[in-house]
């Protein structure tokens, strides 16, 4: 490297303020000089053949150059890609308009190729040229409280005319109107109401409509003054206006309102009244968004009642767009409203409007004076992961900024610079944006692509022995032929292998060696830094630097960080070794620590689940002990139980004390609970130190139910057996009495409906023969 190539890295460094900064190359994985150039502003790469051998790998190319000579390699084995800028096009300035398209500012192409995270700064010229063009677009509130105001502009041509001209020689002016949107709550739509809004029936006055464009830009006075005569008053209903629906299309609409392309363009809006915006057309039921065309048919605009008025932000962004810069000539009571929307309208001045508008144009002179001295340099939408910084060098320079840069009190003539810092974050592809200055045609357009690959200029392509003849030199580093691996290519494998072989290296996460270290024939060779291995393990997993601080000291500097863990030395303790060890904090209870349901850690306790810090004395959630314990208590006091038939009691209950009472001694909770016999047991438990440690009172006497009288039981029995036999015989009984009465009501009911005959029977023959006794006296 020479001293013309030094010299310039220098400078490109002093530029990027590389020298302010402090410089380290971070490294993640980095194979190739690609991936080193990539890892960071300050990497660079060592591309000396032998630099690396089996116990320095690849990474150790990438680094930052002052490591990188201190490690041995020639500063013209060097890597280090810089930034670099060309002019496509620079056309010089203007000094007066002598020609059709001035040039304001320059240059008007760069190209700039970037090292991501390093800055590079250009210069830009701007000079306000002499007798510029000025469109002045004169936009009037035609509402009846207005009246005053166009009497007096009806006669205001020539002062404006001679206002500009005093500026330059090629002034224009036109002149447009706006009332509001024609329906209601905005209007009265009665007919005749909107034929004649006026109230005065001897006023002359016309139809009302929302935007008309009278005038297009002239420099004739007198078509001026006969455009703007020929105007009368209208009228509406509410106070605000359709002021922002007006300044759109007359913004949108570039031929039909005569804009020139180059020329300085304004709008004068001129008006006593606020303004609606976007959303207020839902009072009318308007609800389709405004969609920024221009839509003026005959001068007028057709989609004032089909279309929502626009927002700020849209008129905002189409002004800055077509390089109009508005003027508010505002009354005293809407002053404080216009200031509020200047705000968010780049390039715009409100002026006080008298009363009758006899000061427009010392105030359109004034506010223009303010707008044109004021040079603001600005650029449209970034690409992503770009930044730009402005520097203003001028008399009265405001503060670096990265979203615009400003030069106030410029004059005609004066010639100002802007040194443009851009910065790309990370590797772009060819990408472009705009720089500009508001409210002036002339654009610069930056294109931009990124410096993320070593130009090595290795001369010699075939195999070479640094390669083992089996791959080439390609920026110091092996690539090999197939069929070989390794630093060197040393590693011979099938090609059907080498998948399977590199599959060797790769542990839980899936990545090969986990990116810290090479794959060298099945085997991770893990990457080393400052001389000294600093990834270790089978996958390069372990390290010794990324432990637990405390007070930012690694492992609080009482410890060894070993494979991503703390070793405490002796006397210290925690995940940072950040305590010493003691248990002066933690309860002592009968020479126990955390009454034996926890360990000290930190001087605090750590409690056993469920028991509860500072002293693990109680425990949340834990099972109900009186049911646990009852069987314990059953077989220690009364020899009964599930443990006392298995004959394991003392074994099963082992942590357990049970002194029998006439009655507890204290009032502690009193457990009741069913024994195995059916029998009440009542007991109070007392946790010992320990997790499961229990001392009982136990009440001498069960609380057992009375044995059943077998004698009443079977007497019962039977005579409850008899009685529902009686019952049965009874129902049985009743049941055959239901049946006879049903069938003896039935023959009743059918006998009634018999008829008997009194005539003789036939078959009855009467006596032939008649005998009397002679011994009958008849008594």
């Amino acid at each position: 490297m020479d001293f013309c190539q030094v010299f310039f890295l220098l400078l490109v460094m002093a530029r990027g303020g590389l020298f302010q900064q402090t410089q380290v190359c971070s490294k993640t994985v980095v194979n190739t000089c690609s991936d080193c150039i990539r890892s960071g502003p300050f990497c660079v790469w060592c591309k000396q053949l032998n630099f690396t051998n089996t116990e320095k790998d690849e990474v150790t190319r990438c680094d930052t150059r002052d490591k990188l000579t201190e490690k041995g390699c020639d500063q013209n084995e060097i890597i280090f890609p810089v930034n670099s800028q060309s002019i496509v096009k620079e056309n010089p300035l203007s000094e007066s308009f002598e020609q059709q398209e001035p040039v304001q500012l320059s240059p008007q192409e760069i190209s700039l190729k970037l090292r991501p995270g390093i800055a590079e700064t250009f210069t830009v010229s701007f000079k306000r040229v002499q007798g510029y063009p000025v469109d002045l677009y004169y936009l009037m509130d035609l509402s009846n409280s207005m009246k005053d105001d166009l009497d007096n502009v009806k006669g205001l041509g020539k002062d404006l005319l001679t206002a500009l001209n005093s500026i330059t020689q090629h002034a224009q002016i036109g002149f447009g109107a706006f009332v509001d949107k024609t329906v209601l709550p905005y209007t009265n739509t009665n007919e005749k109401k909107l034929q004649r809004p006026c109230d005065d029936d001897s006023q002359q006055c016309q139809a009302v409509f929302g935007y008309r464009h009278v005038l297009n830009m002239t420099a004739s006075e007198g078509e001026f003054k006969r455009k703007v005569t020929e105007q009368f008053i209208s009228g509406n209903l509410d106070s605000p206006e359709g002021s922002l629906d007006a300044m759109m299309q007359a913004a949108v609409c570039e031929d039909m309102i005569g804009w020139r392309n180059s020329s300085t363009r304004l709008i004068v809006l001129t008006t006593d009244a606020g303004f609606h915006m976007a959303g207020d057309g839902k009072l009318a039921g308007i609800l389709e968004p405004n969609d920024e065309q221009c839509h003026l048919s005959r001068n007028l605009y057709t989609k004032s009642t089909l279309m929502d008025y626009p927002s700020v932000g849209q008129l905002a962004m189409q002004l800055e767009k077509k390089n109009i810069q508005p003027i508010f000539a505002v009354t005293e009571e809407v002053v404080g409203v216009y200031e509020q929307l200047s705000k968010m309208i780049p390039k715009s001045e409100v002026g006080v409007l008298s009363k009758d508008s006899k000061n427009v144009v010392q105030l359109i002179q004034s506010a223009y004076n303010r707008l044109s001295s004021k040079v603001t340099l600005t650029h449209e939408s970034l690409p992503n992961n770009v930044r730009v910084v402005y520097t203003p060098r001028c008399d009265y320079a405001g503060s670096a900024g990265e979203n615009e840069g400003v030069c106030d009190n410029v004059r005609e003539g004066q010639k100002i610079f802007f040194d443009v810092s851009v910065t790309a974050d990370s590797c772009i592809k060819n990408t472009s944006f705009t720089i500009r200055a508001l409210g002036i045609k002339d654009t610069l357009t930056v294109t931009l692509s990124s410096n993320c690959e070593c130009e090595c200029k290795d001369t010699d392509s075939s195999a070479h022995s640094h390669c083992n003849f089996q791959g080439r030199v390609n920026c110091g580093t092996c690539s090999c032929n197939d069929g070989f691996v390794g630093q060197f290519c040393n590693c011979s494998v099938g090609k059907k292998d080498e998948s399977s072989l590199r599959a060797l290296c790769k542990g839980e996460s899936g990545v090969e060696c986990e990116g810290r270290g090479d794959c060298v024939c099945g085997r991770c060779n893990c990457h080393q830094i400052e001389g000294k291995r600093s990834y270790y393990g089978k996958f390069c997993q372990c390290d010794d630097g990324h432990c637990e601080k405390f007070q930012n000291k690694l492992c609080g500097g009482h410890g060894r960080c070993k494979c991503g863990k703390c070793e405490c030395d002796d006397g210290y303790e925690g995940s940072a070794c950040h305590c010493k060890v003691s248990e002066d904090g933690c309860f002592k209870f009968n020479n126990t620590v955390c009454y034996g349901r926890g360990k000290c850690k930190c001087n605090r306790c750590k409690c056993l689940e469920g028991y509860q810090p500072p002293h693990c004395k109680t425990c949340l959630g834990c099972p109900n002990t009186c049911l646990t314990k009852l069987a314990c208590i059953e077989c220690l006091s009364f020899q009964s139980g599930p443990f006392a038939v298995a004959k394991n009691c003392s074994a099963a209950c082992i942590n357990m004390t049970v002194t029998m009472v006439d009655q507890f001694t204290t009032s502690n909770k009193e457990c009741n609970q069913r024994d195995s016999e059916g029998c009440r047991i009542k007991f109070q438990l007392f946790q010992l130190v320990g997790e499961d440690s229990y001392r009982a009172e136990v009440l001498k006497v069960k609380e057992c139910p009375e044995p059943p009288n077998i004698v009443a039981i079977i007497g019962a029995s039977i005579a409850a057996v008899a009685l529902i036999g009686l019952l049965f015989l009874i129902l049985i009984k009743l049941i055959f009495y239901m049946k006879d009465l049903k069938q003896w009501k039935e023959f009743e009911k059918e006998k009634k409906k018999s008829v008997w005959t009194k005539a003789d029977n036939p078959l009855f023959l009467d006596a032939t023969t008649t005998v009397t006794n002679p011994t009958f006296t008849g008594e």
